[in-house]
C-alpha cells in the first residue's frame, strides 16, 4: 500500500496538505457515515478508513515518514505497516512492518535484508537519534570552547608579554624569587 496514493498527495506534500487530504477522506469513509449502508459497502468503507488513518499516522510524523520513504525507496513499493500475529502448531510468531519477527522462543531475528543498505540504514538511524545528536552537540561545544580558551590564553599572553615565551617568563619569575630570598 502506497500511503501517498491512499491520501492522494505527492511525495513532497506539506503537513498541511496531508492533513487536508486526510480530513476529506476521513469524512468520506468514516464508519459512522456508512452505518446504515449495506454490509459490503460498510466493510469496504471501514477498510478504506483504516488505510487512510494508517497513511496519515505515518506521513504526518516526520520520523515515521522518513522511515517509510527509506523503506519505500529500498523496496520500490512499501508494504502495509500492519503488525501480524500468527499462532499455530504450538508456534507463536509476531512480525512488524520493519522486518523483525519474534517467535515462540522469544528470540528476535531480522527477516531478510542483511545487505550493506540495511547496515547503512541502521547506522543512519543511530546517528540521527535525539540522544546521539544531543551528545554530539555537547561534545562539539565542549571541544570548541576548549579551543577558544586555549587560543584566547595564547593571545592574552602575547599581548602582555611581547617577545617572551612562557618558559622564559617562568625563568625570570624563578630568578626574581631567588633574588627576593637572598635579600632577606
Amino acid at each position: 500500500m502506497d500511503h501517498y496514493k491512499v491520501l492522494g498527495v505527492h511525495k513532497n506534500a506539506s503537513k498541511e496538505e496531508i492533513k487536508q487530504a486526510f480530513r476529506k477522506l476521513a469524512m468520506e469513509f468514516h464508519p459512522d457515515k456508512h452505518s446504515r449502508s449495506s454490509k459490503h459497502l460498510r466493510d469496504s468503507a471501514t477498510h478504506k478508513f483504516k488505510q487512510v488513518s494508517e497513511a496519515y499516522e505515518t506521513l504526518i510524523d516526520d520520523r515515521k515518514r522518513a522511515e517509510y520513504n527509506i523503506k519505500r525507496s529500498a523496496c520500490g513499493t512499501h508494504q502495509s505497516k500492519r503488525y501480524d500475529y500468527h499462532y499455530g502448531g504450538g508456534a507463536y510468531t509476531y512480525s512488524n512492518p520493519y522486518g523483525y519477527s519474534y517467535g515462540y522462543s522469544g528470540s528476535a531475528r531480522r527477516s531478510g535484508g542483511d545487505g550493506i543498505f540495511t547496515k547503512f540504514e541502521m547506522g543512519l538511524r543511530f546517528l540521527t537519534t535525539k540522544s546521539f545528536l544531543l551528545n554530539a552537540t555537547f561534545v562539539g561545544v565542549l571541544l570548541g570552547g576548549m579551543y577558544v580558551v586555549d587560543a584566547g590564553s595564547k593571545a592574552l599572553w602575547k599581548t602582555h608579554n611581547p617577545g617572551k615565551s612562557f618558559e622564559e617568563a617562568m625563568e625570570s619569575v624563578e630568578k626574581a624569587k631567588a633574588r627576593k630570598d637572598n635579600s632577606y
